[in-house]
């Protein structure tokens, strides 16, 4: 069957992907997917820094209909997985649908034609039937506003637009934050630097990473024997689920977690001093839990040095702490991460009535499972609001929100409408109830993290197991949206 819609998907990155080939699949034959950059692979392309890779186990980090039983390592690296997305395009035949280099800078809902104007920037806008916002939640880097930042002489960059080209052999490197990409990245250039000084605002708990290259004949016996990889993938899966509970409120798994992460803290680092600044104040969980196996020794090395104190200033030769010590650096590295919480942003999106998608954001961002919002008819959002993870897999969770998606598509198709939108009574309840479960994790600690906005509203993570998300999106219920129009009934 062939669907006559015409759909529109902003961004080339996995839940893009994901969203194109299923629908295609399905029928869909007018689907664009813009993206802004000249290459698939959001977050994958984006991340190239030394050492960049996932903290999900390579096996189930790839799509249900695509699975890959020739991964080169239990944890993948960057240039892998974005290999694996490019396979993934051609397998399926969605690169005809690609408008790389196109950036979104709008898009309106025109009511009386229910239709989407989608803005670009230098050229002619797009019209959709159906829009489809897969911008993802790590897709703008911060930087924090530090005084006298313009006047530094050396090179700076955010570890999310790194400088391949740029010499750290020999030289006196700042990296400001200690996140993520940090914990990735620190281990790679701090033998390069003459010193690495790393501004840390605060400790992370980072867990051994049981890390190792697949030996030939196990992926030989994965190629071979597909039930054996399946199987495979189910028990990561399981072992992931089962450590939900580390996020709620009293769970004696956190306690265990954190034994585990003090004890590697203690082989690592020798210095009593460092190793303190190396022990969180918060539990386990209330901010993301890391893993490594070498982050912690490269603090430890003579040329390392951690600054806890807060950054004063920059100048043109370096930098200057709260406490009035200025050290020296040729290159200042941000490691600060993205602006979490502004999801769809700098998109200006407009629903009925002109209705602003940042303005009704503006006490929170807030979706119906993640997916829709009541005032904007045939928009759906992947890893939109409250749908990141701690604990597994995240290609789970787009899925579920391509199946959802589809199920709404297909309804709209049933009953030949042109519409579907999601009620607000549902959206809200739904709403109360998601905030209901935040309430009993340890998200809403004292700790600062990126899975809150500055009122302290969780907006980012899923407070629930993915089995109940699963639950939650395995059926779509009329009764949920309402359908308006008249469409063609599709063509066969």
């Amino acid at each position: 069957m062939i669907v006559e819609r015409r759909i529109v998907i902003i961004g080339a990155g996995i839940g893009g992907i994901c969203a194109a080939i299923r629908l295609s699949r399905a029928g869909y034959r007018d689907i664009v997917v813009v993206d802004r950059a000249e290459r698939i692979g959001g977050t994958w392309r984006d991340n190239s820094y030394p050492g960049s890779g996932c903290d999900v186990p390579s096996h189930l980090y790839s799509f249900s209909f695509a699975r890959n039983s020739d991964w080169s390592r239990k944890f993948v690296d960057q240039p892998e997985i974005l290999d694996y997305l490019e396979r993934c395009v051609d397998r399926f035949g969605i690169r005809p649908m690609l408008r790389l280099g196109t950036a979104v800078t709008s898009a309106t809902y025109d009511t009386d034609r229910a239709v989407w104007d989608v803005g670009i920037e230098g050229g002619p806008s797009i019209e959709a039937d159906v829009l489809i916002a897969a911008t993802g939640q790590l897709n703008r880097p911060f930087v924090p506003e530090v005084p006298g930042l313009e006047t530094f002489g050396g090179t700076t960059f955010h570890s999310a637009r790194w400088q391949h080209h740029a010499a750290l052999r020999g030289k006196d490197v700042a990296v400001i934050g200690n996140g993520a990409s940090a914990v990735q990245f620190v281990p790679r250039i701090a033998p390069l630097a003459r010193s690495l000084t790393v501004y840390q605002r605060s400790a992370n708990w980072i867990l051994p990473k049981p890390d190792r290259r697949f030996r030939r004949f196990e992926r030989r016996l994965f190629k071979l024997v597909p039930p054996l990889e399946i199987a495979y993938r189910w028990s990561i899966y399981l072992r992931l689920e089962s450590r939900f509970s580390a996020f709620l409120e009293d769970s004696w798994m956190t306690g265990l977690l954190e034994k585990v992460a003090l004890g590697q803290l203690k082989k690592q680092i020798a210095d009593p001093e460092l190793r303190r600044t190396q022990r969180p104040d918060y539990r386990a969980g209330c901010k993301r839990i890391l893993i490594s196996n070498d982050y912690s020794a490269a603090l430890d090395r003579p040329s390392s040095t951690v600054v806890t104190e807060a950054i004063d200033s920059v100048d043109a030769d370096g930098i200057t702490d709260a406490t009035g010590v200025h050290r020296a650096a040729d290159v200042i590295i941000f490691a600060t991460g993205f602006r979490t919480t502004e999801f769809l942003s700098p998109i200006d999106i407009r629903g009925r009535d002109d209705l602003s998608l940042t303005g009704v954001w503006s006490e929170g961002a807030r979706a119906h499972l993640g997916i829709t919002v009541p005032g904007f008819p045939n928009l759906f959002i992947l890893y939109g609001p409250n749908t990141n993870l701690g604990h597994n897999s995240i290609i789970f969770m787009i899925e579920r929100q391509v199946t959802h998606l589809m199920a709404a598509l297909a309804e709209l198709d049933r009953r030949g409408a042109t519409t579907v939108e999601v009620c607000r009574p549902v959206a809200e309840a739904s709403d109360l109830d998601l905030q209901h479960h935040a309430e009993h994790t340890v998200w809403l600690g004292s700790c600062a993290n990126w899975y809150k906005d500055e009122s302290g509203r969780l907006t980012n993570n899923w407070p629930k197991s993915t089995v109940s998300y699963w639950r939650e999106t395995r059926v779509l219920t009329p009764g949920d949206y309402e359908f308006s129009g008249t469409a063609g009934p599709p063509t066969r």
